[in-house]
C-alpha cells in the first residue's frame, strides 16, 4: 500500500528541522534471529553475526543517504533482534555472555549506535532460558558497548511476577556495581511491545515479520513553538494544535519509513511517534507543559497537562499513517530533558509525581538516577509499582532506574550523549523487603478478562 507524500509537505517541516529541533531520532531494523539456534553455543553465536551483517549490511548507509537527499536528520540507525532468551533456548550453556558479545561485535560491524534484543519475557514464570539469560545481565550490559537489553516481568493478561521482579532489583543493583552505565541500558517492562523503535527496550517481537523496518519521530521543540501561538486559549484549542503538529511530523516519519523500506527492500512496519527529549534547550517535554501555564514541570496540574499532550499525540499520529505503532506518546526521561532536570534540581518535582505522570503517559520512571547504595529490595519494590500502573492500565510501562555507584542526593550523573546528566534523586527511606520477599504472582486484574 502505498500513501500520497508530496513535496509541499516536505517543505512544510524545513523550519522544524532548521530551528525546532525535529528529527527522526532512529531507523530501527528488527531481524528475527530464531533460525539461529543451535545446542552449541559457538555455532549459535556465528550464525547470529552472520544474520545481523547480512540484514542489516546497507542499513547505515541508506540512512545517510536519505538523510542527505531529504534534508531530514536521523540521529540514530539501530537493529533489534529477537529475545535472546528464545534464541538461545537450545543451547547447553549456563552463561550468555558470549551472545552479547556476538551481538556487540555485529553491531560493531555494520555501524549501528545500538542494538536491542537481550532481553526475556517473564510476565507469568521463568523458562530456564530466561533465568540464564536475566543471570548474565550484569557482565553482558557491562562488558558490551552498544548491546541493549530488558526484561518483560508483567502484563495485564498475566498479572506481576513478583519472582522476577525481585530478582531484576538484585540483577540492577549487580549491574550498577559494576559499573552504573550498564543500568542506563537495562529496562524493566510491564505490557512490552513488540515492535518498539526505541531503545534500551527494542527488541524485534515473535509475531514479527523475518526482518522490518520501525521507525521513531520526535519533536518535543515543534509541538513547544506551536503552542506559543495558543496563549491564554481554551484547551480545546491547545488539543487541536497538538494533533496537527503531530500530524505533520507523522508524515516525516513515514516519508522515511517508506523510504528505507523501499531501499532496503524490507517491510515497512510502523511509525512510533514519541515525543522523545534531548538535552538540549528547547528540546523538552516539561517545556511543553510549561507553556500550556504551569509555572514549572511537577506542580499541581502536571499530570493533567502531560495527560492532554500525550492523548493529543496519538490523535494526529494516527491520523497520518495506517501504521502508527510501538509505544507513541511522551517521554519523560529525567536525564534527557533539560526542562526535568530543573524541575528535579528546584525540587519541584519528586519520584512519586513521576510515578503519578506515567499513569498517563510513555513509558515509565526513565533513567532516573538514585542513591548509590539504594537497597535491592527497594528498587524491585519500584518496578512493582510502575508494573502495577501498567498491569492496571493496559498500558506500557518500564523502569530504568541506575544507581549511582558513590553519589548521593543532589550529586549530579553525567551519562553523556543523547543520555545527558540527571541530579540523583531522594527516595522513601522505608524498607519493602518482606513485601518483596513474598514472591509469586500478584494476580490480573478482573477487567483482564476479555474474551
Amino acid at each position: 500500500m502505498s500513501y500520497l507524500i508530496n513535496s509541499s509537505e516536505i517543505l512544510q517541516t524545513i523550519e522544524m528541522i532548521d530551528q525546532q529541533h525535529l528529527d527522526v531520532r532512529t531507523v530501527t531494523m528488527g531481524i528475527s534471529l530464531l533460525d539461529c539456534a543451535d545446542r552449541d553455543i559457538r555455532t549459535c553465536c556465528s550464525r547470529v553475526y552472520d544474520k545481523i551483517c547480512r540484514r542489516a549490511e546497507k542499513l547505515v548507509e541508506t540512512g545517510c543517504a536519505i538523510e542527505r537527499e531529504f534534508g531530514i536528520p536521523i540521529v540514530n540507525k539501530r537493529v533489534s533482534v529477537s529475545p535472546i532468551s528464545l534464541v538461545a533456548a537450545s543451547c547447553e550453556a549456563d552463561d550468555y555472555v558470549p551472545l552479547a558479545l556476538t551481538l556487540d561485535r555485529a553491531a560493531k560491524t555494520v555501524g549501528v549506535n545500538f542494538i536491542g534484543g537481550f532481553s526475556a519475557l517473564a510476565h507469568k514464570g521463568f523458562t530456564a532460558s530466561d533465568l540464564r539469560l536475566i543471570r548474565s545481565i550484569p557482565r553482558a550490559l557491562t562488558e558490551t558497548e552498544l548491546v541493549c537489553g530488558s526484561v518483560n516481568v508483567a502484563s495485564t493478561k498475566a498479572g506481576i511476577n513478583m519472582d522476577a521482579v525481585a530478582l531484576m532489583g538484585r540483577v540492577i543493583r549487580e549491574t550498577a556495581d559494576i559499573d552504573p552505565m550498564g543500568c542506563a541500558k537495562l529496562v524493566v517492562f510491564a505490557n512490552a511491545v513488540e515492535d518498539n523503535p526505541f531503545m534500551a527496550g527494542a527488541f524485534h517481537g515473535v509475531g514479527e515479520p523475518e526482518c522490518v523496518i520501525n521507525v521513531g519521530v520526535s519533536g518535543p521543540g515543534v509541538v513547544a513553538n506551536a503552542l506559543k501561538a495558543c496563549k491564554g486559549q481554551p484547551f480545546d484549542v491547545v488539543a487541536e494544535t497538538i494533533k496537527r503538529t503531530a500530524f505533520k511530523i507523522t508524515r516525516m516519519g513515514q516519508l522515511v519509513a517508506q523510504e528505507a523500506s523501499r531501499r532496503l527492500d524490507v517491510p515497512f512496519g510502523v511509525v512510533d511517534l514519541s515525543l522523545a527529549p534531548t538535552p538540549a534547550v528547547g528540546d523538552s517535554v516539561a517545556e511543553i507543559l510549561e507553556i500550556m501555564g504551569l509555572e514549572q514541570c511537577g506542580t499541581h496540574g502536571t499530570t493533567a497537562a502531560l495527560a492532554l499532550l500525550n492523548d493529543a499525540v496519538k490523535k494526529g499520529g494516527v491520523m497520518a499513517s495506517s501504521h502508527v505503532g510501538g509505544l507513541s506518546g511522551a517521554f519523560i526521561p529525567v536525564s534527557e530533558d533539560a526542562g526535568m532536570i530543573a524541575a528535579v534540581e528546584s525540587g519541584a518535582l519528586s519520584i512519586d509525581k513521576l510515578e503519578a505522570m506515567t499513569c498517563v503517559c510513555s513509558v515509565g520512571l526513565d533513567m532516573i538516577a538514585v542513591p548509590g547504595d539504594t537497597p535491592a529490595e527497594t528498587i524491585s519494590a519500584i518496578i512493582a509499582d510502575e508494573a502495577a500502573i501498567g498491569m492496571i492500565n493496559n498500558k506500557t510501562t518500564a523502569v530504568r532506574l541506575i544507581p549511582a555507584s558513590g553519589k548521593g542526593v543532589g550529586d549530579r550523573v553525567d551519562f553523556g550523549g543523547l543520555l545527558g546528566s540527571a541530579p540523583v534523586m531522594p527516595l522513601h527511606p522505608g524498607s519493602a523487603a518482606e513485601f518483596v520477599a513474598r514472591g509469586g504472582r500478584i494476580p490480573a486484574p478482573l477487567h483482564s478478562l476479555k474474551n
